[in-house]
């Protein structure tokens, strides 16, 4: 009851879809497919590219990651190859991020002096085809973590299922989905792509049932699927006990995935896919924004934990006296001021704390000053600016 009152209290914000998959898995072609169904819809979305490598997109980036970085340039630059061109690029743009969050938060705000145009109700984010790049790099994890905490965002995975028949890469796909959810800590939806090839009715049917998944795997060991002679079940050592006992392991992580099936060719099943993502964006809003916010709320408790320590630390160096400070401080002393102009004779004599105040005083007068203004910008001041303040 709880967590229904605060996603209700929450103003709407739009949904970041943050599409990724292996190589060849129609990842752009699907994004292709739902940029032209919102549209139909009239409700554009707002879509940010972050495959620096892609030649032609098939469909219009509000965002382009080439209009920052030249992926062929960093290659030649920095001597790498082509998946270290594309982290090396995602580096580099990363180091914009605050700026497309800006972007993105303001887009999704009424704005007063254009009230025609609509506030955006989604955000697509394409990346690219070597999935490690971005999503076991540290640029994935900074755009991940912005993305989430300004945005309800949804993981879609892309699967190819016509490369997804067999047992063996059906639960290598599976693996990665798991690695994927427990990599991002955010809703997934398995997408089972080129549907209008080959249906995925079969990889659903194993998901929800284990003795079919099991039947599966058996005909794949006496096709010769893992190595031996055909038909004489040769193939049922290692690699057969592996994917059945992987199998049972991934049982619970099967019942809380949303799996849809979609033609990116065709453009079937993109309604489907939309309920998907209203139902993982409410589970966002219900689980994990919580969690987020806890999270959020603990790193700043540490900040000021360590923030009292530093208080702490540079009372007791100045507990050292005077003469000591001024010899660590070097013989100049500036005004906290734009132009930086060395103190004159008396300012130094009107700068002078050890005659005004007494150091225990000054330090139970800053201290109760960050209690009442904790919960302000006042409170992530610096000790120099209250002194600052002080002396004014």
């Amino acid at each position: 009851m709880e967590s229904t009152t605060t996603s209700t209290s929450r103003p709407e914000r739009p949904v970041a879809i943050v599409c990724v998959g292996l190589a060849g898995a129609g990842k752009t072609t699907l994004m292709q497919q739902i940029y032209a169904y919102l549209h139909q819809k009239k409700e554009p979305p707002y879509v940010v590219n972050l495959d620096p490598a892609v030649t032609n997109l098939q469909y219009q980036a509000n965002i382009d990651i080439r209009d920052s970085v030249n992926y062929k340039k960093v290659m030649e630059e920095y001597g790498l190859g082509p998946n270290g061109g594309i982290m090396t690029s995602l580096n580099l743009f990363t180091t914009k991020v605050d700026q497309v969050m800006n972007i993105l938060e303001k887009r999704a705000a009424p704005d007063p002096e254009k009230p025609d145009r609509k506030p955006i109700k989604r955000i697509l984010i394409d990346t690219p085809g070597q999935i490690e790049v971005f999503l076991w790099s540290a640029s994935g994890s900074i755009m991940l973590d912005s993305l989430a905490s300004s945005f309800p965002t949804v993981i879609a995975y892309v699967i190819d299922t016509e490369r997804t028949t067999s047992t063996a890469t059906f639960m290598s796909n599976m693996l990665y989905a798991c690695s994927i959810l427990y990599r991002t800590k955010l809703p997934m939806i398995v997408v089972f792509n080129k549907t209008d090839v080959k249906d995925a009715e079969f990889a659903k049917k194993w998901m929800a049932d284990y003795e079919a998944f099991r039947e599966g795997l058996t005909q794949d060991e006496n096709s010769n699927a893992f190595g031996g002679v055909e038909g004489q079940g040769a193939g049922t050592g290692y690699m057969g006990s592996l994917i059945d006992s992987m199998s049972l392991t991934l049982e619970e992580f099967y019942r809380n995935l949303n799996v849809v099936s979609v033609s990116a060719l065709k453009g079937t099943g993109i309604d489907k896919f939309f309920e998907a993502v209203k139902e993982k964006a409410d589970e966002f809003e219900k689980y994990y924004q919580p969690e987020l916010d806890r999270r959020r709320a603990e790193r700043d408790e540490n900040k000021k934990k360590q923030r009292e320590k530093e208080l702490e630390k540079m009372m007791k160096g100045m507990s050292m006296g005077g003469t000591a400070s001024s010899s660590l401080l070097g013989d100049t002393t500036y005004k906290e001021d734009d132009d930086m102009e060395p103190l004159s004779p008396d300012d130094e004599a009107e700068d002078d704390f050890d005659d005004e105040d007494d150091r225990e005083g000054l330090q139970a007068r800053y201290e109760a000053a960050m209690r009442d203004q904790q919960d302000s910008t006042g409170a992530d001041a610096s000790f120099a600016k209250y002194l600052h303040t002080q002396r004014d």
